[in-house]
């Protein structure tokens, strides 16, 4: 059980660090104008997006249910678990909506401006609190 929660982390880390540097990329992306810049950005988020965050999301959520299936009737009367449980849905939607901006520019069809990827890069952040604090401290 306790392999099962290191490896957890150790997933966890692996995509938040995804989460974190990709919406950065996207920030200089966006504001990016030479061709040879914006092929490396493309190729950068590519593979960053599916090399690294995916399995790191997919090991993440495998572990996260393998450690609730130990103890089941425990952990799902937790009411802190619910909401870490929400937290995750709310990177999953995060996670795939990144992707979403991955092809965008990889079609070169950003809609955005680095602004916009500076506020959108926040987000896993606040996320990431919520989810120690309730992990932690299990309201």
């Amino acid at each position: 059980m306790l392999w099962f929660k290191a490896w957890h982390i150790i997933a966890m880390v692996a995509w938040f660090a995804g989460l974190f540097y990709l919406p950065r990329l996207f920030v200089y992306h966006a504001d990016t104008k030479d061709e040879l810049s914006l092929q490396r950005f493309k190729v950068m988020e590519r593979r960053l997006y599916f090399g690294i965050m995916w399995p790191a999301a997919i090991l993440t959520t495998a572990l996260g249910i393998a450690i609730i299936s130990y103890a089941p009737q425990y952990y799902l009367s937790q009411s802190w678990l619910h909401w870490k449980l929400l937290m995750v849905l709310f990177l999953w939607v995060y996670h795939l909506y990144c992707g979403k901006l991955v092809k965008n520019f990889a079609l070169e069809k950003n809609r955005h401006a680095s602004g916009y990827y500076r506020f959108f890069n926040e987000i896993p952040t606040v996320i990431l609190i919520i989810v120690v604090l309730l992990v932690v401290l299990k309201p």
